[in-house]
C-alpha cells in the first residue's frame, strides 16, 4: 500500500512539473520585455513569429521558418519563436477555416465548395492543404499579415509600458530611441 501511495504522489508531482504556472509564464514575459535590444527589434521578431503562426500547420516549418528568418533579417530569435505560438492546436482550425472564407471570397468563390477538417493529424492537413490551396494560402497571408502589424505594435507598446516601471531599463530604452539602434 505504501509503494502504490509513493508511486501516485511520483506521477503527480511530474505531472505538475510538467505544467507551465503563472508565475513561470510571468517570469518569461518579464524576460523578454528585458531583453537588451531595441523595443522595434523585439517587435519585429514577434510580429514575423505571430505571421509565421497563421501559415497552414506542416509539422516543424513554424519553427524552422522563424529561425531561418530571424537569421536571415538579424531578428531576435526568442521574440520570433514566441510568436509562432499565437496560433495554438486550440485556434488553428477556426483560423484555417476562416483563412478558406476569406481566400474564396477574394477569389470570387472558386474552388470547392467545403473546407472539411475532420482532426489535425498531418495526413488529414495535408490532403485540406492540397485540394484548397489557392484559397487557402491566400487567406493566411492575408490573416497573418493583419495579425502581425496588429501584434507588431501591441508587443511595442507593451514593451515600453514595461521598461517604463524600471528607471534602468527605462533609460535604455530612451537612448536606444533617440540613437536608433541597439546600444553596446
Amino acid at each position: 500500500m505504501i509503494d502504490k501511495e509513493c508511486g501516485q504522489a511520483l506521477q503527480f508531482a511530474d505531472f505538475e512539473g510538467a505544467m507551465i504556472s503563472k508565475e513561470k509564464l510571468k517570469q518569461q514575459f518579464k524576460e523578454i520585455m528585458s531583453l537588451d535590444s531595441h523595443p522595434g527589434h523585439i517587435s519585429a521578431g514577434f510580429a514575423v513569429g505571430v505571421f509565421i503562426s497563421f501559415t497552414p500547420p506542416v509539422p516543424g516549418f513554424h519553427t524552422a521558418a522563424a529561425l531561418l528568418l530571424a537569421l536571415i533579417f538579424r531578428l531576435n530569435k526568442l521574440t520570433c519563436l514566441t510568436g509562432t505560438w499565437i496560433n495554438s492546436p486550440i485556434t488553428v482550425v477556426p483560423s484555417l477555416i476562416g483563412s478558406y472564407k476569406l481566400g474564396k471570397w477574394i477569389l470570387g468563390g472558386h474552388g470547392k465548395s467545403e473546407l472539411n477538417i475532420r482532426n489535425l493529424d498531418w495526413a488529414s492537413l495535408k490532403g485540406v492543404m492540397l485540394h484548397h490551396s489557392k484559397p487557402l494560402l491566400l487567406g493566411c497571408s492575408i490573416i497573418g499579415f493583419i495579425a502581425a502589424v496588429a501584434a507588431y505594435f501591441i508587443c511595442y507598446w507593451l514593451v515600453i509600458f514595461f521598461r517604463r516601471k524600471d528607471a534602468g531599463l527605462a533609460e535604455m530604452t530612451r537612448e536606444m530611441e533617440v540613437v536608433g539602434e541597439e546600444l553596446e
